[in-house]
């Protein structure tokens, strides 16, 4: 039997702080059935040292399967995952924020459904369980809600995080779609996009949530809100 491959996409920008720790961690999550990992990095032009980290982690673990991408100018999250998902090869891919948000450990949750025959697509959610949640901004909170609720509504899944950066994925599904955003209205995007491949299995579980502060080097800000309506509309109804 041929061994299976989870291709973690983790795009990062400006991450020269959290970027080592995030891959050690990666390093050291135990996947079930033998399931070995690849690690898909893509810099997306930073500015810092996060290229110089990457290369010393690569310099230091020539037994691990990676595959380091870097592009030429910033060109957003949703570019440097669409990046990541073409050069992936696994059998899985999941999309790992390099900024400590979301917990490696938790990789198995999301596989777990997939492997055992149920799901196509796992989203996380940092709103159902009983994982930890960092508490932090309440609008933050309330339009993730708002944009949940506009979304399930166009796409009739019963989602409770529509915006969550923690995604798994079959490849073969996420493969066959065409992906165009290239900041946070992926999310949107790729939940409308996914909703209507034919008898797709889409399943949520809880995770933990390790929130930042701006101050801590959080990007996303009301602009992408703003945009992420849009995304709903667009690729739920104006695209179709």
């Amino acid at each position: 039997m041929a061994i299976q491959v989870l291709s973690i996409i983790i795009p990062a920008y400006n991450e020269e702080r959290t970027i080592v720790t995030v891959l050690n961690k990666i390093l050291s999550v135990t996947l079930p059935k033998n399931i070995e990992k690849e690690f898909v990095i893509i810099n997306d032009f930073s500015n810092d040292k996060t290229e110089f980290r990457i290369k010393e982690f690569i310099q230091a673990h020539p037994e691990i399967k990676i595959n380091y991408l870097s592009h030429t100018h910033n060109q957003g999250k949703g570019a440097a995952i669409r990046t990541g998902i073409q050069y992936a090869k696994g059998d899985y891919i999941i999309i790992q924020d390099a900024d400590l948000e979301y917990d490696p450990n938790e990789y198995n949750l999301l596989l777990q459904p997939i492997i055992d025959g149920h799901a196509d697509v796992v989203f996380g959610s940092r709103f159902v369980g009983g994982k930890p949640h960092r508490i932090l901004f309440f609008w933050h909170s309330f339009i993730n809600n708002f944009l949940t609720f506009l979304s399930n509504m166009f796409t009739n899944l019963n989602l409770t995080d529509m915006e969550v950066g923690f995604k798994m994925f079959r490849s073969e599904f996420i493969k066959q779609i065409t992906l165009k955003e290239n900041r946070f209205g992926f999310e949107p995007e790729i939940t409308a996009k996914v909703s209507r491949i034919k008898k797709v299995k889409v399943y949520e579980v809880g995770i933990s949530y390790y929130g930042r502060t701006y101050d801590e080097g959080k990007k996303i800000n009301w602009k992408d809100g703003v945009r992420a309506l849009y995304c709903i509309l667009k690729y739920n109804i104006w695209a179709r």
